[in-house]
């Protein structure tokens, strides 16, 4: 083991997603000497990056970029120069249930069309019996989605798509993750949202957009990847090191402060006066040393994560449907959503008489999807898509499999008490490592909470003073203002 005394090296950062870029970009350009560890041998941008397979292009989920902070903004532009931006893309997303496609955001009058005025007055009674009458307690998900929506269309538009994302019951969900994720939505304001289509939208031009209901969205023409990639030229350039291939594998504390950290088993040494991780913590807290109090250690192991599976299928068709991306919410396949690149950016295919689809598939690493081989998933995903009546066999080309473990944090109804737990012992006891982003945090970001986090982790190491904490995972975006005078944490909303 070879011991590496990184005189010059100020930071180091564990990853180099969204986050642990973001982070190395701010500092490298304020003149810190940065280096990267990134667990991956090719790829840098995390769940953000863009795969490709024979010239095809492809996103690790989708990533739409709209944000209502003008720093991510500036980021944005300043990683990727304007020419490399498609701006204003349409946003379309369909919801696949009980053999139909319904608009989502919900659209009035298609949906009552398609579920006829039956079943609409039923769910629309439904809404009105859970406001008039709603669960007081609120604790879950689907206690939430039921107030907001009514059971029956939590039944139908949510509980099947929710519980395949996540792998347990929306009633072990937490509601405030709900809260986030839907913030500002409900039956009320989807239906008004569908009527100011038949109005002038002027006369809505002061209303606070809700995320969800977002009509366009900005994106790299081939694919968030690019973003990402430009991100670790720029940190080169500067002076930064990104280094591929390299895990940290042990983070080694003495007086309250974090010394070196090891990669890849002991195989370097690696010293700096401050750290950044955006390793799941569940990961991190497994790898101090000395081994943090066995409470801490028990609050990291009942953190929960869920991995994903991209089927990648290359079609004989030029186009396939319009969407962006469809939910499927039908519960006889095991499909979640369905991408399609093609309609983000033309570019992201190289034939245009050809299609690419990303079938989404939630899971956990080493359950059966897991553990089936590529051409198994390809077989599988092609007889999902045909049962429900997206392509035909006769269309399909070739294929290929992305794997992405620990993609998502799972928001369980205990998260936010062993977070916590984690974030008390890690304040008190570790003075110069930061936590940041979706993982690192275990939070609800979007890739925009995930570069805010960052950044401000950034700006602290630069004599700033803010709580990356307070970038919360939903349309509002907090942060915290330093007070000169009082050294206090003052909330300010970001401009």
């Amino acid at each position: 083991m070879s011991l590496q005394k990184n005189i010059d090296i100020e930071v180091i950062i564990f990853g180099a997603g969204p986050a642990g870029l973001t982070a190395g970009y701010e500092l490298e350009k304020n003149k810190k000497q940065v280096q990267i560890f990134e667990a991956d041998r090719q790829y840098v941008g995390g769940i953000a990056r863009t795969a490709s397979y024979k010239e095809f292009k492809f996103d690790i989920g989708g990533h739409r970029f709209f944000t209502k902070s003008g720093k991510v903004k500036e980021l944005w532009q300043e990683i990727l120069e304007p020419e490399n931006w498609k701006y204003n893309v349409p946003r379309l997303s369909r919801i696949y249930f009980d053999g139909k496609f319904f608009a989502y955001p919900l659209k009035a009058f298609d949906t009552l069309f398609k579920l006829g005025l039956l079943k609409s007055t039923f769910y629309i009674s439904s809404y009105l019996y859970f406001k008039m009458f709603p669960i007081k307690n609120v604790r879950s998900f689907e206690d939430w989605v039921t107030n907001n929506f009514g059971k029956q269309l939590y039944l139908a538009f949510f509980k099947t798509y929710t519980e395949k994302v996540w792998g347990i019951s929306c009633k072990e969900i937490s509601a405030d993750w709900a809260a986030q994720r839907i913030k500002g939505l409900s039956l009320t304001e989807a239906i008004m949202n569908a009527l100011k289509s038949l109005v002038p939208q002027k006369k809505y031009s002061n209303k606070k957009v809700i995320k969800t209901l977002i009509d366009n969205f900005d994106y790299p023409i081939y694919g968030p990847g690019m973003l990402w990639e430009s991100a670790k030229t720029k940190i080169d350039s500067l002076g930064g090191q990104i280094l591929m291939d390299s895990k940290v594998t042990k983070v080694q504390l003495k007086n309250k402060t974090v010394k070196f950290c090891e990669i890849n088993n002991d195989e370097k040494q690696y010293f700096a006066n401050d750290f950044i991780s955006t390793l799941p913590i569940k990961e991190l807290i497994n790898i101090i040393e000395p081994t943090p109090p066995s409470v801490v250690i028990e609050a990291a192991n009942q953190l929960k994560y869920r991995d994903f599976l991209t089927v990648v299928l290359i079609l004989n068709e030029e186009s396939v449907f319009p969407d962006n991306w469809i939910y499927i919410h039908e519960p006889n396949v095991r499909l979640g959503r369905i991408q399609n690149f093609k309609n983000w950016s033309s570019e992201m295919v190289p034939q245009s008489s050809r299609t690419s689809l990303g079938l989404e598939y939630f899971c956990n690493e080493g359950d059966d999807l897991w553990e089936k081989k590529d051409e198994e998933l390809i077989s599988f995903g092609l007889e999902e898509v045909v049962q429900i009546g997206i392509t035909k066999t006769a269309s399909f080309l070739d294929g290929t499999v992305v794997r992405m473990p620990k993609a998502y944090p799972v928001y369980d109804e205990n998260y936010k008490k062993n977070v916590l737990v984690i974030r008390n012992w890690l304040t008190s006891n570790v003075q110069n490592l930061q936590l940041v982003g979706r993982n690192g945090m275990h939070m609800y970001n979007n890739q925009d909470h995930s570069m805010l986090s960052a950044y401000y982790a950034a700006r602290n190491l630069l004599g700033e003073t803010w709580d990356p904490w307070l970038v919360n995972a939903d349309a509002e975006y907090h942060e915290e203002e330093n007070d000169l005078q009082t050294g206090r944490l003052v909330p300010r909303k970001i401009s």
